[in-house]
């Protein structure tokens, strides 16, 4: 059984992706890229624990990473986003959008 969760927050939400410059980024890193990555899995993990980001995962496009932030502003959004260490190496082709969620599921 699941229950859905109405959202009413003074928080806004956005989501961003990392989609790679290249189709076999994941298997073909070069030692600059594997450190990059590391890095961003780093900062990922510090935002989480900040509860900025409260989604990460990948995608079967090859996307990199999929990010969902919850943060006070837009501006908020923006610096959490471009202090990225993934977007600052320009490591793929970075996208941030406002995200609007109606419902979320907990199991």
């Amino acid at each position: 059984m699941t229950t859905s969760i109405c959202i009413v927050s003074d928080t806004m939400e956005f989501i961003s992706l990392i989609k790679p410059k290249r189709l076999d980024f994941l298997s073909t890193m070069t030692p600059e890229e594997q450190v990059t990555m590391l890095k961003h899995t780093d900062y990922v993990k510090d935002m989480i624990t900040q509860g900025k980001i409260f989604l990460h995962g990948g995608a079967p496009d090859g996307t990199i990473d999929v990010l969902i932030y919850r943060v006070d502003s837009a501006v908020e959004a923006r610096r959490l986003f471009y202090s990225d260490p993934a977007v600052i190496a320009g490591i793929g082709y970075p996208e941030l959008y406002p995200l609007t969620i109606g419902h979320l599921t907990a199991n």
